[in-house]
Protein backbone atom coordinates (compact mmCIF):
# COMPACT_ATOMS: atom_id res chain seq x y z
CA UNK A 1 0.00 0.00 0.00
CA UNK A 2 1.44 3.84 -0.98
CA UNK A 3 2.73 5.62 1.92
CA UNK A 4 0.35 8.26 3.37
CA UNK A 5 2.65 11.43 3.33
CA UNK A 6 2.85 13.63 6.43
CA UNK A 7 0.71 16.79 6.36
CA UNK A 8 0.32 19.48 8.75
CA UNK A 9 -2.93 20.06 10.37
CA UNK A 10 -3.27 23.60 9.00
CA UNK A 11 -2.69 22.33 5.48
CA UNK A 12 -6.17 20.53 5.54
CA UNK A 13 -8.25 23.35 6.26
CA UNK A 14 -9.50 24.84 2.90
CA UNK A 15 -10.67 28.33 4.09
CA UNK A 16 -7.31 29.48 5.59
CA UNK A 17 -4.68 28.67 2.17
CA UNK A 18 -7.24 27.25 -0.43
CA UNK A 19 -3.71 27.28 -2.82
CA UNK A 20 -1.64 25.21 -0.56
CA UNK A 21 -5.26 23.18 0.77
CA UNK A 22 -5.41 21.63 -2.91
CA UNK A 23 -1.82 21.18 -3.35
CA UNK A 24 -1.63 19.27 0.09
CA UNK A 25 -4.67 17.16 -1.24
CA UNK A 26 -3.35 16.63 -5.03
CA UNK A 27 -0.06 15.13 -3.18
CA UNK A 28 -2.32 12.16 -1.91
CA UNK A 29 -1.60 9.13 -3.60
CA UNK A 30 -5.19 7.65 -5.16
CA UNK A 31 -5.81 4.43 -3.90
CA UNK A 32 -6.17 0.88 -5.77
CA UNK A 33 -9.04 -1.09 -6.08
CA UNK A 34 -7.21 -3.61 -4.02
CA UNK A 35 -5.75 -1.11 -1.32
CA UNK A 36 -9.25 0.56 -0.88
CA UNK A 37 -11.09 -2.24 -0.53
CA UNK A 38 -8.58 -3.22 2.16
CA UNK A 39 -9.04 0.08 4.21
CA UNK A 40 -12.54 -0.25 3.87
CA UNK A 41 -13.16 -3.80 5.19
CA UNK A 42 -10.81 -2.34 8.26
CA UNK A 43 -13.16 -0.04 9.08
CA UNK A 44 -16.26 -1.68 8.55
CA UNK A 45 -15.60 -4.51 9.94
CA UNK A 46 -13.28 -3.39 12.91
CA UNK A 47 -14.07 0.00 13.08
CA UNK A 48 -10.14 1.04 12.06
CA UNK A 49 -10.10 4.48 12.61
CA UNK A 50 -6.75 4.84 10.87
CA UNK A 51 -8.36 3.17 8.05
CA UNK A 52 -11.30 5.79 8.02
CA UNK A 53 -8.54 8.63 7.81
CA UNK A 54 -6.51 7.62 4.46
CA UNK A 55 -10.07 6.95 2.52
CA UNK A 56 -11.01 10.57 3.36
CA UNK A 57 -7.58 11.83 2.68
CA UNK A 58 -7.13 10.16 -0.38
CA UNK A 59 -10.54 11.04 -1.97
CA UNK A 60 -10.53 14.89 -0.88
CA UNK A 61 -8.96 15.92 -3.96
CA UNK A 62 -12.63 14.67 -5.65
CA UNK A 63 -14.20 17.03 -3.35
CA UNK A 64 -12.03 20.03 -4.66
CA UNK A 65 -13.05 18.86 -8.14
CA UNK A 66 -16.71 18.50 -7.37
CA UNK A 67 -16.57 21.69 -5.82
CA UNK A 68 -15.62 23.54 -8.70
CA UNK A 69 -18.43 22.82 -10.32
CA UNK A 70 -20.62 24.75 -8.08
CA UNK A 71 -18.18 28.46 -8.35
CA UNK A 72 -20.90 30.28 -10.16
CA UNK A 73 -23.13 30.64 -7.09
CA UNK A 74 -20.93 33.34 -5.64
CA UNK A 75 -19.65 31.50 -2.88
CA UNK A 76 -16.60 30.70 -0.78
CA UNK A 77 -14.91 28.07 -3.09
CA UNK A 78 -13.18 27.05 0.10
CA UNK A 79 -16.37 26.97 2.27
CA UNK A 80 -17.77 24.67 -0.59
CA UNK A 81 -14.94 22.37 -0.47
CA UNK A 82 -15.70 22.17 3.54
CA UNK A 83 -19.32 21.42 3.31
CA UNK A 84 -18.03 18.70 0.80
CA UNK A 85 -15.85 17.36 2.82
CA UNK A 86 -18.56 17.05 5.42
CA UNK A 87 -20.33 14.59 2.80
CA UNK A 88 -17.41 12.81 1.85
CA UNK A 89 -16.63 12.24 5.90
CA UNK A 90 -20.37 10.73 5.97
CA UNK A 91 -20.30 8.37 3.28
CA UNK A 92 -16.99 6.82 4.13
CA UNK A 93 -18.94 6.23 7.45
CA UNK A 94 -21.62 4.68 5.37
CA UNK A 95 -19.36 2.63 2.91
CA UNK A 96 -20.10 -1.12 2.60
CA UNK A 97 -17.57 -2.69 0.91
CA UNK A 98 -19.57 -5.31 0.03
CA UNK A 99 -21.50 -3.64 -2.52
CA UNK A 100 -18.87 -3.76 -4.97
CA UNK A 101 -18.81 -0.35 -6.41
CA UNK A 102 -15.94 2.00 -5.86
CA UNK A 103 -16.04 4.87 -2.86
CA UNK A 104 -15.84 7.57 -5.12
CA UNK A 105 -19.23 6.82 -6.79
CA UNK A 106 -20.97 6.09 -3.52
CA UNK A 107 -19.81 9.41 -2.36
CA UNK A 108 -20.52 11.29 -4.79
CA UNK A 109 -24.35 11.63 -3.58
CA UNK A 110 -23.16 12.81 -0.14
CA UNK A 111 -20.88 15.47 -1.33
CA UNK A 112 -23.01 16.87 -3.57
CA UNK A 113 -26.07 16.86 -0.63
CA UNK A 114 -23.74 18.64 1.72
CA UNK A 115 -22.65 21.64 -0.78
CA UNK A 116 -26.73 21.85 -2.15
CA UNK A 117 -27.54 22.39 1.19
CA UNK A 118 -24.59 24.76 1.87
CA UNK A 119 -25.79 27.03 -1.30
CA UNK A 120 -29.63 26.35 -0.14
CA UNK A 121 -28.98 28.11 2.84
CA UNK A 122 -26.39 30.90 1.96
CA UNK A 123 -26.97 31.83 -1.50
CA UNK A 124 -29.87 34.34 -0.61
CA UNK A 125 -31.39 35.99 2.62
CA UNK A 126 -34.47 34.70 1.93
CA UNK A 127 -34.60 30.89 0.69
CA UNK A 128 -35.55 30.37 -2.83
CA UNK A 129 -36.42 26.62 -2.43
CA UNK A 130 -37.75 24.40 0.43
CA UNK A 131 -39.30 21.24 -0.91
CA UNK A 132 -37.82 18.68 -2.06
CA UNK A 133 -39.17 19.01 -6.02
CA UNK A 134 -38.25 23.05 -5.48
CA UNK A 135 -34.53 21.94 -4.60
CA UNK A 136 -34.55 19.63 -7.41
CA UNK A 137 -35.84 22.57 -9.45
CA UNK A 138 -33.58 25.04 -8.49
CA UNK A 139 -30.02 23.44 -9.56
CA UNK A 140 -31.45 22.39 -12.51
CA UNK A 141 -33.02 25.28 -13.76
CA UNK A 142 -29.81 27.33 -12.93
CA UNK A 143 -28.05 24.80 -14.96
CA UNK A 144 -30.45 25.91 -17.81
CA UNK A 145 -30.11 29.10 -17.20
CA UNK A 146 -26.30 29.56 -18.18
CA UNK A 147 -27.76 29.28 -21.78
CA UNK A 148 -31.03 30.64 -21.63
CA UNK A 149 -32.56 33.82 -21.63
CA UNK A 150 -36.18 34.31 -20.34
CA UNK A 151 -38.22 30.67 -20.49
CA UNK A 152 -40.24 30.33 -23.62
CA UNK A 153 -43.50 28.04 -22.82
CA UNK A 154 -42.32 25.12 -24.86
CA UNK A 155 -39.12 25.32 -22.66
CA UNK A 156 -40.87 25.65 -19.28
CA UNK A 157 -43.18 22.66 -20.01
CA UNK A 158 -40.33 20.31 -21.11
CA UNK A 159 -38.49 21.52 -18.14
CA UNK A 160 -41.74 20.85 -15.83
CA UNK A 161 -42.16 17.24 -17.66
CA UNK A 162 -38.36 16.28 -17.07
CA UNK A 163 -38.68 16.77 -13.27
CA UNK A 164 -41.93 16.08 -12.69
CA UNK A 165 -43.57 19.60 -11.39
CA UNK A 166 -45.76 22.16 -12.24
CA UNK A 167 -45.05 24.59 -15.17
CA UNK A 168 -46.63 27.55 -12.41
CA UNK A 169 -43.55 26.06 -10.25
CA UNK A 170 -41.05 26.42 -13.16
CA UNK A 171 -42.16 29.87 -13.56
CA UNK A 172 -42.12 30.75 -10.27
CA UNK A 173 -38.34 29.36 -9.63
CA UNK A 174 -37.33 31.47 -12.55
CA UNK A 175 -38.69 34.41 -10.75
CA UNK A 176 -36.82 33.87 -7.74
CA UNK A 177 -33.35 33.17 -9.63
CA UNK A 178 -33.81 36.43 -11.48
CA UNK A 179 -34.54 38.37 -8.26
CA UNK A 180 -32.78 40.07 -6.05
CA UNK A 181 -31.88 40.55 -2.68
CA UNK A 182 -33.02 44.02 -1.58
CA UNK A 183 -31.52 45.99 1.76
CA UNK A 184 -34.12 46.33 4.43
CA UNK A 185 -32.87 49.60 5.27
CA UNK A 186 -32.30 52.56 2.42
CA UNK A 187 -28.43 52.12 1.39
CA UNK A 188 -26.51 55.96 1.58
CA UNK A 189 -24.77 55.54 -2.02
CA UNK A 190 -28.12 55.51 -3.77
CA UNK A 191 -30.30 58.79 -2.79
CA UNK A 192 -32.25 58.26 -5.74
CA UNK A 193 -34.32 54.71 -4.77
CA UNK A 194 -34.01 55.32 -1.20
CA UNK A 195 -37.49 55.99 -0.71
CA UNK A 196 -38.43 52.38 -2.23
CA UNK A 197 -36.53 50.79 0.92
CA UNK A 198 -39.01 48.38 2.31
CA UNK A 199 -38.13 49.92 5.91
CA UNK A 200 -40.32 52.84 4.38
CA UNK A 201 -43.08 50.99 4.04
CA UNK A 202 -43.79 50.02 7.77
CA UNK A 203 -46.16 52.32 9.59
CA UNK A 204 -44.78 54.45 12.54
CA UNK A 205 -46.76 54.40 15.88
CA UNK A 206 -45.05 56.88 17.93
CA UNK A 207 -46.83 59.83 17.36
CA UNK A 208 -50.19 57.88 17.09
CA UNK A 209 -52.07 60.20 19.41
CA UNK A 210 -54.51 57.07 20.91
CA UNK A 211 -50.99 55.39 21.62
CA UNK A 212 -50.00 58.21 23.47
CA UNK A 213 -52.72 58.49 25.61
CA UNK A 214 -52.75 55.54 26.11
CA UNK A 215 -49.70 55.26 27.10
CA UNK A 216 -49.24 58.62 29.44
CA UNK A 217 -52.61 57.26 30.99
CA UNK A 218 -51.26 53.56 31.97
CA UNK A 219 -47.99 54.89 33.29
CA UNK A 220 -50.15 57.87 35.54
CA UNK A 221 -51.97 54.77 36.95
CA UNK A 222 -48.93 52.45 37.33
CA UNK A 223 -47.37 55.15 39.57
CA UNK A 224 -50.66 55.69 41.86
CA UNK A 225 -50.95 52.09 42.11
CA UNK A 226 -47.72 51.98 43.20
CA UNK A 227 -48.08 54.84 45.47
CA UNK A 228 -50.74 52.93 47.30
CA UNK A 229 -49.15 49.32 47.52
CA UNK A 230 -46.02 51.68 49.05
CA UNK A 231 -48.63 53.13 51.79
CA UNK A 232 -50.01 49.66 53.15
CA UNK A 233 -46.44 48.70 53.76
CA UNK A 234 -44.72 49.45 57.19
CA UNK A 235 -41.67 51.95 57.15
CA UNK A 236 -38.85 49.43 57.33
CA UNK A 237 -40.08 47.24 54.25
CA UNK A 238 -41.16 50.19 52.88
CA UNK A 239 -37.06 51.84 53.20
CA UNK A 240 -36.23 48.59 52.06
CA UNK A 241 -37.77 48.55 48.75
CA UNK A 242 -36.66 51.90 48.22
CA UNK A 243 -33.02 51.43 48.84
CA UNK A 244 -33.05 48.09 47.13
CA UNK A 245 -35.64 49.61 44.23
CA UNK A 246 -35.60 52.73 43.89
CA UNK A 247 -32.71 54.68 44.84
CA UNK A 248 -29.79 55.63 42.36
CA UNK A 249 -27.10 54.20 44.35
CA UNK A 250 -28.78 51.08 45.60
CA UNK A 251 -28.21 49.02 48.95
CA UNK A 252 -26.69 45.67 49.04
CA UNK A 253 -28.50 43.51 52.04
CA UNK A 254 -25.58 43.32 53.82
CA UNK A 255 -25.69 47.51 54.39
CA UNK A 256 -29.54 47.33 55.19
CA UNK A 257 -28.81 44.37 57.76
CA UNK A 258 -26.19 46.22 59.44
CA UNK A 259 -28.69 49.38 59.48
CA UNK A 260 -31.61 47.41 60.92
CA UNK A 261 -29.21 45.06 62.91
CA UNK A 262 -30.57 41.93 61.86
CA UNK A 263 -29.14 39.01 59.18
CA UNK A 264 -28.28 39.48 55.18
CA UNK A 265 -31.41 36.98 54.83
CA UNK A 266 -33.78 38.66 56.81
CA UNK A 267 -33.34 41.66 54.52
CA UNK A 268 -34.16 39.28 51.77
CA UNK A 269 -37.28 37.93 53.26
CA UNK A 270 -38.38 41.35 53.96
CA UNK A 271 -37.79 42.57 50.66
CA UNK A 272 -39.45 39.01 48.97
CA UNK A 273 -42.35 39.91 51.07
CA UNK A 274 -42.93 43.31 50.30
CA UNK A 275 -42.65 43.07 46.22
CA UNK A 276 -45.39 40.19 46.74
CA UNK A 277 -47.69 42.38 48.40
CA UNK A 278 -46.67 45.41 45.74
CA UNK A 279 -46.81 43.00 42.90
CA UNK A 280 -50.29 41.84 44.40
CA UNK A 281 -51.64 45.64 43.95
CA UNK A 282 -50.20 46.41 40.58
CA UNK A 283 -51.18 43.10 38.71
CA UNK A 284 -54.98 43.71 39.93
CA UNK A 285 -54.83 47.02 38.12
CA UNK A 286 -53.26 45.05 35.38
CA UNK A 287 -49.70 46.89 35.44
CA UNK A 288 -46.95 44.73 35.14
CA UNK A 289 -43.66 44.74 37.44
CA UNK A 290 -40.27 44.35 35.95
CA UNK A 291 -38.14 42.55 37.49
Amino acid sequence: MSKLPAIAIENLVPGQNLESYISTVNSVDILTAEEEKDLAERLYYQQDLASARRLVLSHLRFVVHIAKSYSGYGLNQGDLIQEGNVGLMKAVKRFNPEVGVRLVSFAVHWIKAEIHEFILRNWRIVKVATTKAQRKLFFNLRSSKKKLGWLSQNEAKAIADDLGVKEETVYQMEGRLTAQDAAFDAGSDDDDSAYMAPAHTLEDYRYNPATQVEAANYELDANERLHLALQDLDDRSKDILAQRWLAEDKATLHELADKYGVSAERIRQLEKNAMKKVRKVLEEGGVELSH
